[in-house]
């Protein structure tokens, strides 16, 4: 049975939060031509970065992969403020920057946290090009940051 997203996020027990609101010039997601392109997306509730830290000291990787899901399903809630996740037709490229201690480089088993999300809800759709970074810091003291460009269904010329 071939269901959306919503439905997807739904059965996962996941349920989206309104895109985080930006914290300098910029807005959460653009769209430009068949692409919307999601803002770095750190860890947040209800306005409030949920860990501060570096990943291998201050945060175990395990718990940095939890973020990172955070991260994409806030990537998710801009998406579909923006055009909705139905119409997303492929996630194509996913950048995960991780606030990483000397020494630590395990940047790609963190940033799997965002990537197996996409794949859950998207299914083939979800898998996606992606780099994964470690970093000396990251706005606002966050352990992990992803962006996202997504495709997106053509829109109406009419």
């Amino acid at each position: 049975m071939n269901y959306g997203p919503h439905a997807k996020l739904a059965e996962l027990g996941i349920h989206l939060p309104l895109a985080s609101p930006p914290k300098g010039a910029y807005v959460p997601a653009v769209r430009s031509g068949d692409f919307v392109y999601v803002s770095g997306q750190v860890p947040m509730e209800n306005g409030e970065l949920v860990a501060n830290g570096k990943v291998g000291a201050d945060i175990s990787s395990e718990y940095a992969q939890v973020l990172c899901r955070q991260c994409a399903i806030a990537a998710l809630a801009a998406i579909d403020e923006l055009v909705g996740l139905d119409n997303v037709t492929k996630v194509i490229k996913v950048t995960g920057f991780v606030a990483s201690s000397e020494g630590f480089t395990g940047q790609a088993g963190v940033i799997n946290g965002a990537s197996e999300l996409f794949v859950e809800v998207f299914g083939e759709a979800g898998r996606h090009a992606r780099s994964s970074v470690g970093v000396a810091e990251l706005p606002l003291g966050s352990p992990v940051e992803i962006e996202v460009i997504a495709e997106v269904a053509c829109q109406d010329q009419g």
